[in-house]
C-alpha cells in the first residue's frame, strides 16, 4: 500500500492561516462597536481603545434621557492621543461627532461629563458608536465611486479585512518582540 505524504511549506501555510483569520475576524469580530456609557452627575466616563498608527477613527455619541426627550441634558467630550493630544473637544451638546486619523500607536480615550445645565440632572445615559479601521469605511461610497456592486464590493470588502489583520497581526508581532527574549 502506498502512502502519500503532504508536504506544507511557508507560502503556503502562511496563507491557509491569514484565511483561518479571517473567518474568526468575520465571525467574532463586529462591525461596529456601539456602547451605552451611564454619565455620573459629577465626575468624568472615559472609554479607550489601543489603536495602530495610520488607522481611520470615526465616532458619533448622543444622549439620552426617556424621562425628558425634548430637553435632553448637555454633555462635553474630550477624545486625546496616548501622547496627550487633544484630538477632539465639545463643550455643552446633546450630539456630536469627531474623526481622525491616528498618527501614532497607543491607548487612545474619550472622555465625557456632564455639560453645566441650568437644571440640576441625575445621570445621562450616551450612545456612542466607535468604528475604526475598516469598519470606519463608508462602502457605499467605495461602490459607488468605483461603481462596483455585488460580489466585487464584497471582494474588496473582504480584502481590506485581510489587510487589516495582516497589519494587526505585524503590530502584535512586534510588541510581542519587544517583551519576549530572542531564542
Amino acid at each position: 500500500m502506498g502512502e502519500t505524504l503532504i508536504s506544507l511549506d511557508r507560502a503556503t501555510v502562511l496563507p491557509l492561516i491569514l484565511l483561518l483569520c479571517l473567518a474568526c475576524y468575520i465571525c467574532v469580530v463586529p462591525v461596529t462597536e456601539a456602547i451605552w456609557l451611564q454619565i455620573p452627575s459629577s465626575g468624568t466616563k472615559c472609554v479607550s481603545e489601543e489603536i495602530n498608527s495610520n488607522v481611520v477613527v470615526l465616532a458619533d455619541y448622543y444622549v439620552i434621557d426617556e424621562a425628558h426627550p425634548e430637553h435632553p441634558p448637555t454633555v462635553s467630550a474630550k477624545v486625546t492621543s496616548p501622547y496627550g493630544n487633544n484630538l477632539h473637544h465639545n463643550e455643552n451638546v446633546t450630539h456630536g461627532q469627531f474623526a481622525f486619523t491616528t498618527t501614532e500607536a497607543g491607548n487612545y480615550m474619550a472622555c465625557f461629563w456632564l455639560g453645566s445645565n441650568p437644571q440640576k440632572v441625575a445621570d445621562a445615559t450616551l450612545g456612542l458608536d466607535w468604528r475604526i479601521g475598516f469598519s470606519a469605511k463608508d462602502w457605499e461610497s467605495v461602490a459607488k465611486k468605483d461603481k462596483i456592486e455585488g460580489v466585487e464590493l464584497h471582494l474588496k470588502r473582504l480584502e481590506a479585512q485581510v489587510q487589516s489583520i495582516h497589519e494587526n497581526l505585524l503590530f502584535l508581532k512586534h510588541r510581542s518582540s519587544l517583551f519576549l527574549p530572542p531564542f
